[in-house]
This record gives structure tokens, C-alpha cells and sequence, in this order.
């Protein structure tokens, strides 16, 4: 059995009509920028994250962006954040000038260490030596910390807010993953001085195209964003700041709108798929050879993606691979041993975590229409390869 790791066509089958429906409302309005649409998507996303403001942006990567500056970070500052996770989290600190430092990642989480966090706010270290080096030498002022809810799970927020908080380092919510994640009944995104969240088609909600919004309880800041989205302009023509161009459009937004009144009830069936993994794993006797992914306390996983662990990852996955069933590597090699970082001066064993994290990680298919059958072929696929 062919089972793809990700079908939008099944989730877009569900909804076709109101998909174009929505669209067609705003082509025969041909307002495409900034229109209706998107403040009204702005004030949806506002509501289910219990905050105040939304602003909608072209991407989670501007999301980033556009919130790092905001807080005024820029040419030789420092930003904490980890090494597991997507480009854009450190990208976006680097195209602003300033430089990405690294802590570690929980084992059982894949989520940011508070005790590396607090190791470097306290001590200047976050691991071994060239860590601390490499940290020591840039002679950055740590301004932002951006901690990152992978996978559809959140970090520890008390931890992490509080030790940041000793500091009076605001934290920035990389939830591009996790929008609907809760930890303390929390929504993600909404504890932060500023979250983020990503529409980039694969994600929980997503979009037929970029999309972003930055989230926060923060008026100031919230303008901030919204200034600097366009060009810096207020009122159009008149700059009071150098901005960018990053604008959510109204098709997107109207078909975001349409996907957000199903986001909870699709983030259950990705819980229950996850709970029929974890069953079916159980009963195949396959837990001592992979290590399933875990609902920490507190939390409310949402499964953007149901990433396992095990040692024969890459022969697992190749196996899999030849029998149809399509699977990714989330992520093959963490950011503080990519080419474009080595002149901070890491070292692959100053992160152990996630160095093996990039070695032994492997995403399953999860997404709400996701068959029993399907869960059953991949697991009995799996056991032929491990089991004995």
C-alpha cells in the first residue's frame, strides 16, 4: 500500500466549496492586499489565541523577522534560541546582523532545555568548552530569546519565561508548528512577548501559498509589527521607519479563514491518530526499538508531526521508502553544524541532544485523514523491519 506522508487533496475534498466560495468572494471584490479578509482573519486568530492583536504577514519567516526587529534587535546583538529546528528561526536572526546562540534541546521533547538556558544566561556556557567560546568571543548582548514549540508540542513556557524574565530578555514563540498547542490551557503563541505562527500549505493550518501572523498582547509592539509590514509607511507615502513588504493577501486569508473553523476538530483527529500509533506500536512489542514521541505535562500536542526515534533510521527509512509508504527527516543536520553558521564557532558535540536528534529522528504520515488501514500498513512495515 502507497501511503503518502502528506495529502492535501483528501483535506481539500472536504471543504472544496466553501474553499471557492471564499475565493470567489474576493475575486469579485478584486481587493487582493490588506483588505477584509485579512483583518477579519487578524481578529479570528486574535480570538483563538486569547490575545488582543493579530497582524497578518507574508510568512512565519517574516513572522520572525518582522518580531525580532520590533524588539529592536539588530547589527551585533545575540538571540537564544536552538540548534534543532527549522532554518528560519536562525535565518531570520541572522539577516537582521545579528547572531544566533545556541542551547541544547531536551531528549524527550525536542524542545529548548531551560537548564541550558539558564546555564548561558548565568554562566556564559551552554554545553562544553567551544560553546562556551564560541559564546564568550562573539561579545553579543543577548536581546531576544526565541524558543521554539517543535513539532506541535511546547516548550516548558514557565521555565523558560521565568529564567529569561530574571534577565528582562523578552521571548519571542516560534509556534509555526504549533498553533491550537496548549501548555497550562495556554494557547501557543500568546505567552511570549510576540508569537509567531506560520500557513505554509503542509502546516495544521495552512494556506495555498506563505502566510504568516505575529500574535501578542502588546499594543506597541503589535503596531510596531504592523509598520513594519509595510514599508515602514504611515499614512501610505509617509516613512517613519524602513519596513518591508510582507503582507498577507486576501485569497490566502479567505481560505485560511474557511480552514480555521476546522482547525480543532482536525487537531483531534491528529491526536487520535497519534493514540492509534502508540497503541498499534504497543501491540507489535516495538518500543524498546523506537522511542515514540511524548505529551509532556501541562502540554496539549497538536502532532504537526509524530516524529519517532530510532537507531537504524535511515535503513528504517529507506525500507519504508521502497514499500511506498513516504516518510521525511526533520532535521537531517542541526543549524550550529550548517556551512552558513560555522563562523560561530560551534562544534557538532556542543549540542549533543540535537546532534542525535538529526541522526536518529524520523516523521510518520499524520494528517486527519489518515486511514486505520493506512496506520496499520506502516506499522506492520515497521515491525517486519525491526521486529525479531
Amino acid at each position: 500500500m502507497k501511503v503518502p506522508f502528506l495529502d492535501l487533496k483528501a483535506q481539500y475534498a472536504t471543504i472544496r466549496d466553501e474553499l471557492r466560495s471564499a475565493v470567489d468572494e474576493v475575486l469579485e471584490s478584486q481587493r487582493f492586499i490588506l483588505g477584509p479578509q485579512v483583518a477579519a482573519l487578524e481578529q479570528d486568530v486574535a480570538r483563538f489565541c486569547h490575545v488582543p492583536y493579530a497582524v497578518g504577514v507574508a510568512s512565519g519567516t517574516d513572522a520572525l523577522l518582522l518580531s525580532l526587529k520590533a524588539l529592536g534587535v539588530g547589527q551585533g546583538d545575540g538571540v537564544v534560541t536552538v540548534p534543532f529546528t527549522f532554518f528560519a528561526t536562525a535565518g531570520a536572526i541572522a539577516n537582521l546582523g545579528a547572531r544566533p546562540i545556541f542551547v541544547d534541546i531536551e531528549d524527550a521533547s525536542f524542545n529548548m532545555d531551560p537548564k541550558a538556558l539558564e546555564l548561558l544566561l548565568e554562566q556564559g556556557c551552554s554545553a562544553g568548552p567551544s560553546s562556551r567560546r564560541a559564546y564568550l568571543q562573539s561579545r553579543a548582548t543577548v536581546k531576544a530569546v526565541i524558543v521554539v514549540q517543535l513539532f506541535g508540542q511546547c516548550a516548558d513556557m514557565d521555565a523558560v519565561l521565568r529564567i529569561a524574565g530574571r534577565h528582562s530578555i523578552p521571548v519571542v514563540e516560534d509556534s509555526c508548528q504549533a498553533i491550537g498547542a496548549r501548555f497550562r490551557d495556554k494557547p501557543a503563541g500568546s505567552m511570549g512577548a510576540l508569537g509567531c505562527f506560520s500557513f505554509f500549505p503542509s502546516k495544521n493550518l495552512g494556506g495555498a501559498g506563505d502566510g504568516g501572523m505575529v500574535v501578542s498582547g502588546d499594543k506597541d509592539l503589535s503596531d510596531r509589527v504592523r509598520l513594519l509590514r509595510t514599508h515602514g509607511a504611515q499614512p501610505q507615502y509617509f516613512h517613519k521607519i524602513v519596513g518591508f513588504n510582507s503582507r498577507l493577501d486576501e485569497i490566502q486569508a479567505a481560505i485560511l479563514r474557511v480552514k480555521l473553523r476546522y482547525l480543532e476538530r482536525w487537531s483531534k483527529a491528529r491526536q487520535k491518530i497519534a493514540g492509534e500509533y502508540k497503541r498499534k506500536f504497543q501491540a507489535a512489542d516495538l518500543l524498546d526499538r523506537i522511542a515514540l514521541p511524548e505529551v509532556l505535562p501541562n502540554r496539549v500536542h497538536v502532532f504537526h508531526q509524530f516524529v519517532i526515534r530510532c537507531q537504524r533510521r535511515d535503513e528504517l527509512r529507506s525500507f519504508l521508502s521502497e514499500r511506498g509508504i513516504e516518510t521525511e527527516i526533520y532535521y537531517p543536520v542541526p543549524l550550529h553544524e550548517q556551512e552558513c553558521f560555522r563562523y560561530l564557532g560551534y562544534q557538532p558535540s556542543d549540542f549533543p541532544q540535537a546532534h542525535a536528534a538529526s541522526r536518529q529522528a524520523l516523521a510518520l504520515p499524520i494528517y486527519p485523514e489518515l486511514t486505520g488501514e493506512q496506520i496499520d500498513c506502516i506499522v506492520s512495515t515497521i515491525a517486519e523491519l525491526l521486529a525479531g
